[in-house]
């Protein structure tokens, strides 16, 4: 029995040290900041490792254990939190003081550096001809007023590039990247209006460059006939969400219609997480000013949906804020169906509503704890009497960590995208297809899913505004929790772990 649950304990425990460890050796390059926001990291997970690695090792720990393990983590999360602003703090008074040395310095040299550019100018064209165009594609008088925002304290170009319908401007960084787009960004406006958008991003060779494009290059907002669609789409839901209720329920909610009251507190249950999805999503990207379309809910008889797909309508700020309105979806119906789960199981008598076996409860690492904490011996009964707000907030969790998958436009994708980058996310969308086509060897449910991503959601966001400036290392933190979750609510209890646990025979 040991033996057999070895291998299934070490993969959850290799891979969690695993991601622990990608995160150190990002953040000993950043110094004690770096080690300090990685140790954050560390707190956010090691209640979660803790409380599967006791459970795996048959030591079972409470709600009052689980709390008090939550409790004294956002204790130390908040005080390295403390510590971590006051290094940050003394980090960026030295850092101004340094800027303000390098420009003093900059501006009594700014002529040689002026004379000096032209000949970097000339060499980067010697290197890349077919990269300088006779005519940039912005009218002469709009250009001039272009590179006029620039500056030796802001960005100093050396080199202009036509790029699509705007251009490049390769140049040398002088401050914060963050600080410097919003100047760059604001002297834009006030000189050209809403006419262009400038982006910062790094170029092939890693250092930063503006892109100015017209802003008639922004998302297109939904037609009538894709606002129709979606409407369609949303009452499709409504059906398929009544038939997985149905199927629960053991029959056929097509084949018999007339049933439809009973169906209506399990698909009632999903259409309101689905909802709440939605309204976090939408409540922060208000706040962040940036538009959505409507969503398209994606119907599937299986679980009643596979959670929606829904569009930015306007281009993003930067990557914090892709993260903040990534996150926030997945955050909300999760939390909703976490609590509507816990709250099931402590109703949950025998002769509940619903009597499920026993090997039911081996379906998800995260549920199946979840049920043996609170539920204890009724796990070893053939029959688990269990109230509807488990079958909700089960289905919930696995849409919720259906969207979390770390691919193209998921949440999952998006938040991956924010935190580390296009590159990452592009390899982590490749490596979630595989290992779906691979588990759709024993679960139809994952094919499906590939298909929906491989041509509907496997695309990259585009870029924002600015680029280079990465969310903070809390906002990091949140996004390995996330993941970690996401993880432990699809991956199945092995058997024999179950069944030494009391879980299924």
């Amino acid at each position: 029995m040991v033996t057999a649950q070895t291998p299934v304990v070490a993969a959850i425990v290799l891979v969690s040290f695993g991601i622990l460890g990608w995160g150190f050796f990002r953040a000993k390059g950043f110094g004690k900041l770096g080690i300090l926001a990685w140790l954050q990291s560390v707190v956010l997970m090691v209640p979660w490792l803790l409380f599967f690695g006791l459970f795996a090792a048959g030591i079972y720990v409470n709600l009052a254990g689980i709390l008090l393990l939550i409790v004294v983590s956002t204790t130390v999360y908040i005080a390295i939190g403390r510590k971590l602003r006051e290094l940050g703090q003394d980090a960026i008074l030295r850092q101004k003081a340094n800027q303000r040395i390098a420009s003093e310095t900059s501006s009594e040299s700014s002529s040689s550096d002026l004379e000096s550019s032209s000949s970097e100018s000339s060499t980067s064209e010697q290197k890349i001809p077919e990269l300088q165009p006779e005519i940039i594609p912005i009218p002469e008088e709009d250009l001039n007023v272009i590179k006029g925002i620039f500056g030796i304290d802001t960005f100093f170009s050396t080199q202009t590039i036509a790029y699509q319908e705007g251009a490049i401007f390769r140049g040398n960084i002088r401050g914060e990247p963050e600080v410097v787009h919003e100047r760059l960004s604001a002297n834009l406006k006030k000189s050209l209006g809403d006419k262009y958008r400038l982006f910062l991003v790094e170029n092939t060779d890693g250092k930063p460059v503006v892109i100015i494009l017209p802003s008639r290059n922004e998302p297109r907002s939904m037609t009538l006939a894709q606002k129709i669609f979606g409407v369609i789409l949303f009452f499709a839901t409504i059906a398929t969400s009544m038939e997985a209720a149905g199927i629960l329920l053991s029959f056929d909610f097509f084949a018999s219609p007339e049933r439809y009251q009973e169906t209506l507190v399990i698909a009632g249950g999903i259409i309101a997480i689905l909802i709440s999805h939605e309204i976090g999503h939408w409540f922060f990207a208000r706040r962040y000013d940036v538009r959505l379309s409507l969503p398209y809910f994606i119907p599937a008889v299986q679980i009643g949906s596979f959670g929606s797909i829904t569009r930015f309508e306007s281009i993003l700020p930067s990557r914090k804020v892709l993260f903040d309105i990534a996150l926030a979806g997945p955050a909300t119906s999760g939390i909703v169906s976490l609590v509507l789960l816990i709250v099931g199981f402590l109703l949950s008598q025998q002769g509940s509503y619903f009597e499920l076996p026993n090997q039911f409860f081996q379906g998800s690492i995260l549920v199946g704890t979840l049920a043996k904490v609170i539920l204890g011996s009724a796990l070893e009964s053939p029959l688990v009497g269990v109230h509807p707000l488990v079958i909700i907030g089960w289905l919930g969790l696995v849409i919720t960590a259906l969207n979390l998958m770390p691919a193209g436009q998921l949440d999952g994708g998006r938040i991956v995208q924010a935190i580390y980058g296009r590159k990452t996310a592009q390899r982590t969308t490749i490596v979630t297809l595989i290992v779906l086509g691979l588990v759709s060897l024993g679960n139809p449910l994952a094919i499906y899913w590939a298909i929906v991503i491989l041509f509907l959601q496997r695309d990259l966001e585009r870029p924002s505004l600015n680029e280079i400036t990465e969310p903070d290392d809390a906002r990091a933190a949140l996004g390995l929790l996330a993941l970690f979750l996401m993880i432990t609510t699809l991956i199945p209890l092995a058997p024999a772990l179950a069944g030494s646990l009391g879980i299924g025979n």
